[in-house]
């Protein structure tokens, strides 16, 4: 766990400012802030990137305190700037976002008020040319968002087999064309293994219809997509993650989540689902003790950036943003009293 270093340099701050635009900044403060206006309440940013979100939510709610997560050092080098001015009320720690429990047990903190997840790749890490996660840019196939650690893009393009590739363009790309794709791939990787983006981007251009190249924007985005969560494990670590944030919330404490593509979406949905349901068995003809719903829903399914916000910054296009309330603790033993109510109506002979 770290501090923020206030002896950065200003132009250091200036950069964030401008490299990074926070993607509907001023509805996720909105929807978090009522559950950080009292002394004490933390707010665990558990995508900090450069930082804006935070900065935000800091300026907003004077009595929070910030936890701030990435596993990029080079964002967590630039938030920590930006945030400096925050003097004890930031805390950063180098982690992956699902390990929040850990992060929060090494602070020594219980539960906390407000959780923001901002999914996806970051401003950073398609702004650096050398990270290799923009295909309109030649650079090195990396794409880790961690680059001390873990496989890259171009191992996973000259190493998996072919059926590996096809699920994950499928999967992670619903790319229509993966088996296409992918077989020239194969085939140019055994003459010579692919180590830069250009080479990776004329190819899929090769092997996608012409029909399909006229629309859509650029073909490589799906295949770029599927290789970053892949290579990041973006989908597993968000599954992990998101209960366990919902898990450290105080009753009371709110959650945030933005994601930018429907494979994203769906698992944020799905746990929320879970958390707003009554798990009373149906047909029971009263809400049993410990079994109404744990959580209330902040948004009405999804809400979207406005035009105006699409308009000065395209990459809050694709954003979805869903956000929930915890009103009461899990309980311990639901499952006990199903089986007692149960017995009671002769309805479980044991």
């Amino acid at each position: 766990m770290t501090s923020p270093d206030p002896a950065g340099p200003a132009d250091d701050v200036a950069e964030a400012h401008e490299r990074h635009v926070p993607v509907m900044r001023d509805r996720c403060v909105e929807l978090l802030a009522p559950a950080l206006d009292r002394p004490g309440s933390i707010v665990v940013d558990a995508t900090l990137g450069m930082g804006g979100h935070s900065e935000a939510l800091l300026s907003a709610c004077p009595q929070a305190t910030l936890v701030g997560i990435d596993r990029d050092p080079q964002a967590l080098e630039l938030a920590g700037r930006r945030l400096a001015g925050f003097g004890d009320r930031v805390r950063l720690a180098h982690a992956v976002y699902d390990d929040i429990p850990q992060v929060l047990t090494d602070l020594g903190i219980g539960k906390v008020d407000g959780v923001l997840m901002d999914l996806g790749v970051s401003s950073l890490q398609l702004d650096e040319s050398d990270r290799g996660f923009a295909y309109a840019v030649d650079a090195p196939l990396d794409m880790r968002m961690n680059q001390t650690e873990g496989v890259s893009a171009a191992d996973v393009l000259n190493t998996y087999a072919a059926a590996d590739l096809v699920r994950i363009l499928r999967d992670y790309g619903e790319e229509r064309f993966a088996k296409r794709i992918v077989s020239a791939i194969v085939r140019e990787r055994t003459a010579r293994p692919f180590t830069t983006s250009a080479r990776l981007v004329e190819l899929i251009r090769d092997n996608v219809p012409a029909a399909t190249r006229r629309t859509g924007g650029n073909p490589a985005k799906r295949t770029f997509q599927a290789l970053r969560i892949e290579v990041n494990q973006e989908l597993e670590v968000l599954q992990r993650a998101v209960p366990a944030a919902v898990d450290a919330l105080a009753v009371g404490g709110r959650i945030a989540v933005l994601a930018y593509h429907s494979l994203e979406d769906r698992i944020v949905k799905r746990v929320f689902a879970d958390q707003v349901r009554s798990t009373t068995p149906a047909g029971l003809p009263v809400e049993l003790e410990g079994h109404a719903p744990r959580m209330q829903l902040l948004t009405r399914g999804a809400e979207v950036p406005d035009e105006a916000e699409t308009a000065e910054n395209p990459r809050a296009g694709s954003a979805r943003l869903r956000a929930v309330e915890r009103l009461r603790e899990a309980p311990a033993a639901v499952a006990k009293d199903v089986v007692g109510y149960r017995r009671q109506r002769g309805g479980d002979a044991g």
